[in-house]
């Protein structure tokens, strides 16, 4: 018996025995390395995440090829102590549920290689899971809210309005243009000489600022438009940093991050405010790194409740990569038998609508 028949037999005696669902998750698709275990799609019984931050920080970015080796000598560890956490042998697993894109493919190589062969050798039915959904699914975690929503997306390498009617099933409102929000924060961190990842610092700066000292402007496009553009802004702090030197004279850097974080806030909740105003939803919910950030916290927030939606951030712990988000999102797919074959390859980029259309495997059959 070959191993997708063996899978399936799996699949039907665990569904058919009303067991609970373990599902492993396993994520490498940038610079951390994380494992973990979700208990029907929600519950954490463990999250173990193996950041680079410290080892990429001297390059002021991640370096692709040591962001893998470190991926490779970190995978098995942190696998192991996330079953470890969770009381779980592999044994005990339903499914196995990897990223396989976008992000760095040499880095998604190495989970993907790992989640198969965990798979093929405990007969465990395989879950590729798209990044991005992943964030969105961040926030089902613990409860959270339900379909149909609108998911503001904005992180390092994406800023994306998505509609999401249903589980599993997305269409594009809006997308970047040029460059992510997380992209802008951290290039414009470094003009500042502020350190890495741009993010954090900007963000705690920004809080003792005037965003009133300095006007840059808010990239809207044309009217009605729900895609984003951040170069134009990230031009404007550095020429404003460079004109000022040239004079020598010194601007606040607390007042450059208030100006600039307000300029990426403004946009990014208007064009939300927008999105649901088109759709007709009631609730937003927030993905990606920058949901951490306190400005859009605050300001989303504050706008949810003059327009009468609902709005949900993921926790702290789960905004930047992790593999719970990652099991979480191959969750839905499980419940209606849809998984990956062996032949499951890493992507670099990797359309979310892509994802949601497969090819999968129907093992409820």
């Amino acid at each position: 018996m070959g191993w997708l028949q063996r899978a399936k037999s799996k699949y039907q005696t665990d569904r058919a025995a009303g067991r609970p669902t373990l599902i492993l998750g396993i994520e490498t698709s940038c610079d951390e390395t994380s494992a973990a275990v979700i208990r029907g799609g929600r519950e954490i019984l463990s999250n173990i995440v193996s950041s680079q931050v410290e080892i990429h920080q001297k390059f002021g970015g991640v370096v692709p090829e040591v962001a893998s080796r470190r991926h490779v000598e970190n995978v098995a560890i942190v696998v192991q102590e996330a079953l470890d956490k969770a009381g779980v042998g592999l044994d005990d697993l339903s499914a196995v549920a990897v990223t396989y894109g976008p992000g760095l493919v040499g880095a998604l190589l190495v989970g993907v290689t790992a989640a198969k062969s965990i798979a093929y050798a405990r007969s465990l039915p395989l879950v590729g899971v798209h990044h991005i959904a992943g964030h969105i699914y961040a926030n089902f975690l613990g409860g959270g809210m339900e379909p149909p929503l609108v998911a503001l997306v904005v992180s390092g390498g994406h800023t994306e309005l998505i509609y999401m009617p249903q589980h599993g099933r997305f269409e594009f409102l809006g997308r970047t243009r040029d460059d992510a929000a997380g992209e802008a924060y951290d290039k414009v961190a470094r003009a500042m000489g502020l350190p890495y990842p741009g993010g954090p610092a900007i963000d705690r700066l920004a809080h003792v600022g005037d965003p009133e000292k300095i006007v840059f402007p808010r990239a809207w496009l044309e009217e009605g438009s729900l895609d984003f553009s951040f170069s134009g802004l990230k031009s404007a702090v550095m020429n404003a940093l460079h004109n000022a030197k040239q004079r020598g004279e010194r601007l606040d850097p607390a007042d450059v991050a208030a100006a600039f974080q307000a300029s990426v806030v403004d946009v990014l909740t208007e064009k939300t405010v927008l999105a649901v105003r088109r759709t007709g939803v009631t609730n937003v919910v927030v993905a990606g790194g920058v949901a951490a950030n306190r400005g859009l916290r605050d300001k989303l927030q504050e706008r949810a409740g003059q327009e009468g939606f609902s709005v949900l951030f993921p926790p702290l712990s789960l905004c930047t990569d992790n593999a719970a988000m990652i099991a979480a999102a191959a969750h839905p797919f499980y419940e209606k038998g849809w998984f990956h074959n062996l032949d499951l390859n890493a992507y670099a980029s990797l359309p979310l609508t892509q994802w949601e259309a497969g090819p999968f495997v129907d093992l409820a059959k």
